[in-house]
């Protein structure tokens, strides 16, 4: 999740996946805040030896335990049964340590980071943060077996000494978005902390840290068949439970259909209308949309609908759980587990302003100063444009004179006549514009963009010009010219932009029912897109070669996409909605419906693909 996430609390649930589940499965399914920690009681009470019965209650970030902890203490309390419960923040190292351990982590470094966004990726786990000689006392309870009921609860709580010696886990799952906002609303504090951090602090310590080591514990979980109760504590009046068995069946059975991620909106000073008025958003949601988180997967949720009940689950719930099967095994093994791609909108479509002149790190900068996965590559797909739209890619001036000019105006806030320096296209409607890391660029205004970018967990743009804009607060946003500065290629000019990454469309396959064309290529990047024109009624079949493809429809009104071989597994797809197409189905079938013809865009790991272009990384 991105430490930069400041979601809007509006839900789209136009993204629900429809999928074939058994009976017993909906039947399974508990729905209401006295339900949940009632159901979890009874069992506890029903499978209680003479020596007592102990539970273990995890989570994720920002999860809130006292809905369920209030069910389990009513029902104990009607059937006069014995409870204890013990909140696992008594054995967690003091705030003075853990904060010593994470610091390296969460650097001061004022001059390349004014606003301390960045930082490194914490390598530890929970147990690091736990105080071993707190917890011998608690594993000499958990062994006694109390009469009654033991809970164990809150972050960390079913770390593995924790979990051996209990009879069931719990977990309380939530989705990215909802961890944002209680982080807004200062709902909870990083882990060990008695209060809450600024909002930038909190999540720069979120991204940092403590996602990161909840993220390994809830994958170990899920991989070990772990969780005997999963709860999603999203809605605060509406908790939903199931049994392990079931959501191991939920996610098994959608890893089987092509699937579309629950979207996240986002406000931003430059952002548009567009996606306003296609999707019919309300007016007070916000006064623009810059971003729409369409499907980020760290970032964004998978709503199943089990009978009637919209089931939201963290998508990387399901990637954790059901990744090799969704991404197959080369992709899996190569991005060690990770879903490669990310996809977003940027909307500048009758706004005021550009997006930032900024530019990405390539692996050498990122996996050195960051901890992170990998390099940070980006897309543009130009989807709508109103008059005088461009898209800014390499330089046409001198670049280094550029840069001279914005540390300067980073200073004294003077405006640069940035179009001297920086090369722009024309945006029309269907061009790709690949952006290798290093590469400067902006996002015009006056346009709808879809934006692909590559593994990289967290954002790390460096903005080198910024136009002298202040945020909501009135203070002039950050610019990052020193970081820029290291990892700018300056050779990139317009001549190697329109040679090397703006490419004329290359036709590759037609039929009477489409045209398919290679839109986006080059050897600096891991992903491919093409384009897909496909007549009204005509049917495109395509085949994911034990990988996975995702497709944007970027024009018409609507598709069905569904497995040739078992067309059961089907979605239908309307117009800027994103399916993805997993690695369970081989061979695909994408028919245009209604009465246009329709343009897809596909994107696809190239052949040969590597994460890294520098091989010293390959073995870190």
């Amino acid at each position: 999740m991105s430490f930069m996430f400041k979601p809007l609390a509006y839900d789209d649930m136009s993204a629900v996946n429809k999928i074939d589940l058994p009976r017993e499965v909906k039947e399974s399914l508990v729905v209401g805040n006295d339900k949940v920690g009632i159901s979890i009681a009874k069992h506890c009470i029903e499978n209680m030896k003479n020596n007592g019965y102990s539970l273990a209650i995890d989570g994720y970030v920002s999860a809130e335990f006292d809905v369920v902890l209030e069910g389990i203490r009513e029902y104990c309390k009607k059937r006069n049964i014995k409870l204890i419960t013990i909140n696992i923040k008594d054995y967690y190292k003091s705030e003075t340590e853990i904060d010593e351990l994470t610091k390296e982590s969460l650097p001061l470094n004022y001059d390349d980071d004014p606003v301390l966004l960045f930082g490194k990726l914490f390598k530890g786990s929970m147990d690091d943060i736990m105080d071993q000689d707190k917890l011998n006392p608690l594993y000499g309870v958990l062994k006694k077996k109390n009469e009654g009921i033991t809970v164990v609860y809150g972050l960390g709580s079913a770390i593995k000494n924790i979990r051996n010696l209990c009879d069931a886990v719990a977990y309380i799952d939530v989705t990215p978005k909802v961890a944002a906002i209680r982080a807004r609303e200062k709902r909870f504090a990083n882990i060990g902390d008695k209060n809450p951090r600024e909002f930038n602090l909190l999540m720069r310590r979120n991204y940092f840290v403590d996602f990161e080591i909840v993220f390994k514990l809830r994958e170990e979980l899920l991989n070990e068949y772990g969780i005997d109760f999963y709860i999603l504590g999203n809605d605060d009046n509406n908790y939903m439970l199931m049994d392990g068995s079931s959501l191991e069946t939920v996610l098994e059975t959608l890893v089987h259909y092509p699937f579309r991620a629950k979207p996240v909106y986002l406000e931003g000073i430059w952002g548009g209308e567009y996606i306003r008025k296609i999707r019919n958003i309300p007016q007070n949601i916000s006064s623009n949309i810059a971003w729409i988180f369409e499907f980020i997967p760290m970032e964004t949720s998978i709503v199943v609908d089990i009978d009637g009940n919209y089931v939201d689950i963290p998508f990387y719930t399901f990637v954790q759980k059901k990744g090799l099967s969704m991404m197959g095994q080369k992709c899996f093994d190569e991005f060690d587990g990770y879903f490669p791609i990310r996809f977003n909108y940027d909307d500048t479509w009758h706004s005021d302003g550009n997006m930032s002149i900024q530019v990405h790190p390539d692996e050498d900068f990122v996996m050195d100063n960051y901890n992170e996965l990998g390099r940070q590559d980006e897309a543009y797909y130009v989807i709508a444009t109103g008059h005088g739209a461009k898209t800014y890619s390499g330089f046409k001036g001198d670049g280094k004179e550029l840069l001279e000019l914005a540390k300067k105006s980073e200073r004294d806030h003077q405006d640069i006549n940035y179009q001297k320096y920086v090369n722009s296209v024309e945006s029309v409607p269907g061009k790709q514009i690949m952006i290798p890391a290093g590469t400067i660029h902006a996002s015009g205004r006056n346009q709808f963009i879809l934006e692909l970018g590559s593994l990289t967990l967290g954002s790390y743009t460096y903005k080198i010009y910024d136009y002298n804009r202040k945020d909501k607060e009135g203070k002039f946003r950050p610019i990052h010219t020193k970081n820029a500065e290291r990892v700018l290629h300056f050779e990139r000019d317009s001549e190697w932009v329109r040679q090397n990454i703006v490419i004329e469309p290359i036709l590759i396959s037609e039929s009477q029912d489409y045209k398919e064309y290679i839109v986006g290529r080059t050897d600096l990047m891991y992903y491919q897109t093409n384009r897909i024109e496909l007549n009204t009624h005509g049917k495109y079949e395509g085949n994911n070669n034990g990988q996975f493809t995702v497709i944007t429809l970027v024009d018409g009104e609507e598709i069905e996409v569904y497995s040739k071989s078992n067309p059961k597994f089907r979605f239908t797809q309307k117009y800027l909605e994103i399916v993805t197409i997993p690695a369970t189905i081989d061979d695909y079938v994408i028919e245009a419906k209604g009465y246009q013809p329709v343009v897809i865009h596909k994107t696809f790991l190239r052949d040969n693909y590597t994460r890294y272009k520098d091989e010293k990384y390959k073995n870190r």
